[in-house]
């Protein structure tokens, strides 16, 4: 079990994917995402292994992310934040967004 106060050391946040593009040198299939968590955090990217989405698909939804983790060297791409999703039946992991547009940078509490 971790406290409250472990879970709020955890910056998850809100972010509009405004660039999606092939990572072919991933070891799995993965997109490479440009995403915007506005003014506060600014741009990020992110390696995510969402390739059963199209690239028209993802291009303009927000999808909720962990900021505040240490970047993370993805072969020759620096994976700057931590894109969530939960995976379905077929163990594929299903991209977690708002219901409703939100501000970009809106933290998760």
């Amino acid at each position: 079990m971790i406290s409250y106060h472990d879970f709020e050391q955890v910056d998850i946040r809100v972010g509009t994917i405004i660039a999606v593009d092939d990572f072919p040198e991933a070891r799995k299939p993965a997109y490479k995402l440009t995403i915007d968590f506005g003014l506060t955090i600014g741009i990020k990217k992110s390696s995510a292994q969402i390739t059963q989405y199209t690239k028209e698909l993802l291009l303009g939804k927000q999808i909720i992310a962990v900021v505040n983790f240490a970047p993370k060297q993805i072969g020759p791409f620096i994976s700057e934040v931590l894109t969530l999703g939960v995976p379905n039946e077929d163990k594929q992991p299903t991209l977690l967004m708002p219901i409703n547009e939100v501000p970009n940078g809106g933290k998760l509490y």
